[in-house]
């Protein structure tokens, strides 16, 4: 197993990183945003979700650490066939001017690697890019 680094582009997020953070280390708030073509089974509490993604297994996150308004990184649970880490990290530039990108960190075999590093990198840019524009269009977070 190697681990393989998955990241987005940088976006910016007309909020504060405090509206951010507080928004993203609570799973409760996520699920009406899961898409779900692409993931089924979303249950959550505010600290862990589980969820089945298809053809792959049932899995889940939960808040592995966290520093406040800076970064907030999950850790996969379940029976996922790989090991995985996810990270957002927000960069306050400006009031409501906020920059964030978001990391997965999984161990994959060759083979796994080869099958799920085009799906991988599009999840985490898909992510991304819902994120910013969930972020972008709801007045109160």
């Amino acid at each position: 197993m190697a681990e393989t680094k998955f990241e987005s582009k940088v976006k910016t997020i007309n909020k504060s990183d405090k509206d951010l953070f507080e928004f993203v280390t609570d799973f409760t708030k996520l699920g009406a945003f899961i898409p779900k073509d692409k993931i089924e089974n979303w249950q959550a509490t505010k600290e862990t979700c589980s969820f089945t993604i298809p053809k792959v297994g049932d899995g889940g996150l939960e808040i592995v650490h966290s520093e406040p308004c800076k970064m907030v990184k999950y850790g996969g649970t379940g029976n996922l066939p790989f090991a995985l880490n996810l990270w957002i990290q927000f960069v306050q530039v400006a009031p409501n001017d906020t920059k964030m990108k978001l990391t997965i960190k999984a161990d994959l075999n060759m083979m796994m690697k080869m099958s799920l590093k085009k799906p991988l990198q599009q999840g985490v840019d898909q992510m991304a890019d819902q994120l910013t524009m969930l972020f972008n269009n709801m007045p109160n977070l």
